[in-house]
């Protein structure tokens, strides 16, 4: 393996490694290491980036650097909780801020420099912070500046020292690049010298390392990550050392074990099979509301399966190890990085399952890439374009989609519209939040006021408008409800309805995912509501709401008002961060 050039100082933001993958998209190797590196470490990089991270710099036991990095002779590039570092550490001053920027921001330049050359005007960038630089250090000057964020980006040139509020590594910043080339290029001096496409022979490698001679069992979803998961073991050791099982949870979509079925056949996997597991999981979710318990359990049950299936078919014992499609985001978001805070516990980071990760008892090829990687890794392997370009969708299913209550509450008249007694999971700040969401009575003109709402309102962290419905938003009400099969029935049906329209339309191919979410808000006789999550992204580490077009909008609310039990149709109209993708 070669030396990196550049190495990313992990302060526990969620896009830490985002920083890594754009770098390497540059063709530059970069690593990820911990934040308090000793500089007689980092000697002979050619640059450092300091990355984002959910702690304010001025409390106790925050994470921090070595101060006697910026004396190296490497550029320090800082990004959000970075900027904030570098300024706190180098004599700055930095201040808990009015109020917080989540989402969409725009980047005036105040100055000119190497850092920003090329970005004029007011570009769009991507925000996520509450802290803010109040007071420069000696020796650095305010290079831009947002309406909210007064120092949004400050450069010491004389000792190579640049930091930014905003994040570039993510897809929503449209200077982003074209930031991170001006610092890789003109101010590092780095050289090309990563080649991503020798990526499969070496994960084939790794593979054949981690099995060590043992065969390898399979739980596959039939979405992106595990089919190229498992197609790639399939390469490395071949059919026999490989078998699968595909869980039909009752969680599922309308025909998706179909599907599953059929495309696994197609592979050539010779040793896979459908197990009826529907009894197995509605039961123990009965009474569960709160999402991380909903998703425990899941979590839980699924390896209670798993070695219920693995028992009966002779898979235990020192020769077989269990394979998963996990990637790099769902690690991270569960606190998968010393510093990263935990914004939801995904299904494959379940105790059961880090107890057979600690046993070297599990093979993660793809737990190391993203979401657009893990495709791009599939094309070279020839599958599909019919199964790569789909959606992506939750190992929990229909079940972090269908929101479950245990209390009974009204929707609040506010200012701005109706607060639904509703709560969900965001990310703000790089910390998780669990809070109501905020209802619009009309569509906005101005695609900005959600994100402003969001901003300048404490409690919320999205905001919805209601497209359809039977009455109005004063006669709703949240009442308690569970996972039922009747509740999964109506959910099941509304997102056939969503998927059916978007395909005929061709808006799903226009756009990366559409979450369709069961809300327990309605009347008595329509006790629950739908919303219609449509979302631009590139990895799934941040996402952009997307407006349809109003004919097909007025179709599927039609179409999804139809559905038994369904009091009004809401459009989910918030960026991530500072809501997630998924309501749970």
């Amino acid at each position: 393996m070669i030396n990196p050039q550049i190495v990313v100082l992990d302060t526990g933001g969620q896009y830490c490694h985002l920083i890594a993958r754009k770098v390497r998209e540059f063709h530059i190797y970069a690593e990820v290491r911990p934040s308090e590196t000793p500089a007689s470490q980092l000697e002979g990089v050619r640059g450092l980036i300091i990355s984002g991270g959910p702690a304010s710099v001025y409390e106790p036991g925050s994470p921090t650097v070595d101060p006697a990095i910026f004396a190296l002779r490497a550029p320090t590039l800082g990004i959000c909780y970075g900027q904030q570092l570098m300024a706190h550490l180098l004599g700055g001053q930095v201040e808990r801020g009015v109020k917080g920027e989540y989402g969409l921001a725009f980047l005036s330049v105040e100055n000119p420099s190497q850092l920003l050359e090329g970005v004029t005007g007011r570009q769009q960038v991507w925000m996520s912070h509450r802290d803010t630089v109040h007071a420069v250090p000696p020796g650095f000057a305010v290079l831009g500046s947002t309406n909210t964020c007064a120092i949004a980006a400050i450069g010491d040139p004389v000792r190579g020292l640049y930091a930014v509020q905003f994040h570039p590594e993510v897809v929503h910043t449209h200077p982003g690049k074209r930031v991170l080339s001006n610092f890789l290029f003109q101010i590092c001096g780095c050289q090309p010298d990563w080649d991503p496409s020798r990526r499969i022979p070496i994960v084939e490698e790794q593979i054949r390392q981690t099995a060590n001679g043992r065969k390898v069992f399979f739980f596959v979803s039939g979405g992106v990550d595990s089919t190229v998961a498992y197609t790639l073991c399939l390469r490395a050791l071949g059919p026999e050392r490989v078998h699968g099982a595909y869980v039909d949870t009752g969680l599922m979509r309308e025909g998706e074990t179909a599907f599953v079925r059929e495309n696994f056949q197609k592979l050539g996997a010779t040793h896979f099979t459908v197990v009826d597991a529907r009894k197995e999981f509605l039961p123990p979710l009965e009474g569960a509301t709160e999402p991380e318990h909903k998703r425990k359990i899941i979590g839980e049950q699924f390896v209670a399966v798993q070695e219920r299936i693995l028992q009966s078919g002779h898979y235990t014992g020192q020769e077989w190890v269990l394979g998963q499609g996990t990637i790099y985001p769902d690690t991270i978001e569960s606190g998968g990085t010393a510093r990263a805070d935990k914004i939801k516990t995904h299904h494959n980071r379940v105790e059961g399952i880090q107890k057979l990760i600690d046993a070297g008892r599990i093979v993660e090829p793809l737990s190391s890439f993203y979401k657009d990687e893990v495709r791009e890794i599939g094309r070279e392997l020839g599958l599909s374009a019919g199964l790569l370009d789909r959606h992506p969708f939750p190992g929990p299913a229909l079940a972090i989609r269908c929101l479950c209550s245990d209390e009974t509450g009204r929707v609040e008249k506010w200012d701005q519209g109706w607060l639904l007694p509703v709560r969900s999971v965001g990310v703000q700040g790089d910390s998780r939040t669990y809070r109501p969401a905020l209802a619009l009575e009309t569509l906005p003109a101005d695609e900005h006021l959600p994100g402003e709402l969001i901003n300048q309102l404490d409690g919320i962290n999205r905001v919805v408008a209601l497209v359809a419905s039977h009455g109005p938003i004063a006669a709703m009400s949240g009442h308690p409800a569970g996972l039922t099969e009747e509740r999964l029935e109506r959910l099941r049906r509304a997102d056939a309805i969503v998927r059916e329209h978007s395909h005929a339309s061709g808006f799903d191919r226009a756009i990366w995912q559409f979450p369709v979410v069961l809300l327990p808000l309605g009347t008595a006789d329509r006790p629950d509501s739908v919303v219609l999550r449509p979302i631009d992204s590139v990895d799934g580490m941040t996402a952009q709401a997307v407006r349809m077009p109003a004919g097909l909008l007025a179709g599927i609310a039609a179409s999804v008002m139809a559905v038994p039990g369904i009091a009004a149709v809401f459009y989910d109209l918030t960026h991530k961060p500072p809501a997630t993708i998924e309501w749970e």
